[in-house]
């Protein structure tokens, strides 16, 4: 009797001991399967960028070659551009207001020179140079501040002639592939103007740059 009820004891034990452990199992949350990673070909899709051929690139690289070009040498930027006939025109211009300059420049240090020496000796004129002889005080002055300002424009005439160089050569570069009609330009030339010299007889040129726009 001892012995059955040992058994169903231990069967009932056993039966508690299996009943746990399925709840256990049930407890225990259902792991989602992993989703495979997806293979993503990047050299399929296709870029979204423009590409740009050989051709495009070098003549979006011509502004920035003639400008460099135009500011080391006046006149390569339009060598570059294959606008020769415009390279005398620049030189032509820088010449003009060089020679211009040192005109000026000596007429200015004369006139300076014989104003200093009229006022170190009261009014007397220089017996070393005669040629000014004819002049009063006020136009020595005068003159003396008309060749200064003159020599200055100069100065300002071959800055603006280096300038205007190193601008033709972007925006004819910019413009390479462009259709430009003949019918409209724009001509940038110096030239020589003449204006009233106050003390001196007659009219004395003056170097200017002359801008002329056709339609």
């Amino acid at each position: 009797m001892n012995i059955k009820l040992i058994v169903l004891l231990a069967l009932i034990g056993l039966s508690n001991i299996s009943y746990s452990f399925a709840q256990k199992q049930d407890s225990i949350p259902a792991t989602s399967p992993v989703a495979p990673s997806q293979n993503t070909n990047k050299g399929s899709i296709a870029s979204s960028k423009p590409t740009k051929d050989a051709a495009r690139l070098a003549l979006e690289r011509m502004p920035r070659r003639a400008t460099i070009r135009s500011l080391i040498i006046p006149g390569l930027g339009q060598i570059t551009n294959k606008r020769w006939w415009k390279v005398p025109l620049i030189y032509g211009g820088l010449l003009l207001f060089i020679d211009s300059y040192n005109s000026n420049n000596d007429s200015y240090h004369a006139f300076l020179k014989e104003a200093q020496y009229r006022a170190e000796n009261n009014g007397t004129p220089d017996p070393n140079n005669p040629t000014y002889n004819r002049y009063p005080d006020n136009g020595i002055i005068t003159n003396k501040d008309l060749y200064r300002r003159n020599r200055d424009l100069c100065i300002l005439g071959i800055v603006s002639v280096y300038a205007a160089n190193v601008i033709d050569a972007y925006i004819d570069a910019k413009f390479f592939r462009f259709d430009i009609s003949d019918k409209l330009s724009l001509r940038v030339s110096p030239t020589l103007q003449t204006s009233p010299q106050i003390a001196a007889y007659g009219e004395m040129p003056n170097p200017a740059i002359k801008i002329s726009l056709s339609l």
